[in-house]
């Protein structure tokens, strides 16, 4: 071998065993089994994105050496179910029964991990979903009731609040989103000591959103978008709402949440955090 070889060899080398250790890693790593939830009947951005959840997890739990399974059987959110998954999804709205709350619940007080989108912390009286969940709204997620949304949905520049979590961690200080529609909530989650706000929409974003009615647009404000809850394993994302041909009424898909790489590491890092691989 001549001489100038020798070091790209070794390099080459180097380079071969960190892919090699990299993946046995990856594949050594402990599973960890995930149920997600969702309705999937009554908005058509949702249901687009739940059927777009459920492939990019499946896919994720491929690549990662995770199991993923999802149900639209809420009835399933009992104590003997749950006792097999170390992760629980809701992908667009919550439980509704007595009985399936309180296993929640327990759940969750009992070290269970939770991650929910968008819709899984909307609460408005009165509406189909009213605000009769004191605990979930006001204990475990801190956000209270819905207050508002931006229309129609748009990307937003988002800023990392915290860059040390595990869930942030390797993140740009502000990156744009996917599309979506974003919610304002009734409490301020920064005089919650017991949340941790993660991601908040950037000052550079507005105006946010382009009407038609002029308080869909935000101008100003403090908007947080991604927050966990030191009392609980959980971590709730905003994100969870598609862009769809409205003016025509087509329902033709014209944005995906997954189809973005810095949301989708941190979706990823969320998952991978709750499950025990990050820390």
């Amino acid at each position: 071998m001549h001489s100038f070889c020798k070091p790209v060899f070794l390099w080459t080398l180097v380079c071969l065993i960190a892919v090699v250790g990299s993946a046995k890693a990856q594949s050594n790593a402990k599973p960890f089994n995930v149920i997600a939830f969702y309705t999937a009947r009554n908005d058509q951005a949702h249901i687009s994105f739940v059927h777009e959840a459920n492939r990019w997890f499946a896919k994720a739990a491929a690549d990662q050496n995770f199991v993923f399974d999802s149900t639209s059987n809420w009835a399933n959110l009992n104590t003997e179910f749950l006792a097999r998954y170390q992760v629980v999804l809701f992908l667009d709205t919550r439980p509704e029964e007595p009985a399936q709350r309180e296993a929640f619940r327990r759940y969750m007080e009992n070290g269970g991990a939770w991650m929910g989108f968008h819709f899984a912390a909307f609460a408005l009286t009165p509406s189909a979903y009213p605000q009769n969940w004191d605990w979930y709204h006001n204990e475990f997620l801190g956000s209270g009731a819905y207050g508002s949304n931006t229309w129609r949905p748009t990307s937003a520049i988002l800023r990392v609040e915290k860059q040390t979590h595990p869930v942030t961690r390797h993140l740009p200080q502000t990156f744009k989103s996917a599309p979506n529609e974003w919610y304002r909530w009734q409490n301020d989650l920064r005089q919650n000591p017991d949340i941790t706000i993660l991601v908040s929409i950037d000052s550079t974003s507005f105006p946010l959103g382009t009407g038609p009615k002029p308080h869909e647009i935000w101008h100003s404000g403090y908007y947080p978008v991604v927050w966990t809850n030191k009392k609980y394993r959980m971590l709730y994302l905003n994100m969870g709402h598609n862009d769809l041909d409205y003016e025509n009424k087509t329902n033709r898909e014209l944005s995906f949440t997954f189809n973005n790489d810095e949301q989708n590491k941190l979706i990823l890092n969320g998952l991978l955090w709750l499950g025990g691989r990050l820390k």
